[in-house]
């Protein structure tokens, strides 16, 4: 675990960043994909959790469609 702390960024900042639909950024919270943490009425996401995920899935390419992965 690093000991960096954790930048956190609103949804829609999360959103432009990737280039992610602000709806599937939201479905990535509620399944536990990427953290976040809901703070007053608002969720705030981990900058480094969001970039990593969407790193990941370039790397992969089609590769991330594939279900014997």
């Amino acid at each position: 675990m690093s000991d960096e702390p954790i930048e956190w960024i609103t949804t829609a900042e999360a959103a432009d960043l990737t280039g992610y639909n602000l709806e599937y950024i939201r479905q990535m919270i509620r399944r536990g994909v990427i953290q976040a943490e809901k703070k007053g009425r608002d969720w705030w996401v981990d900058k480094g959790s969001v970039t990593a995920y969407a790193d990941e899935m370039e790397r992969l390419g089609t590769a991330k469609h594939d279900p014997t992965r």
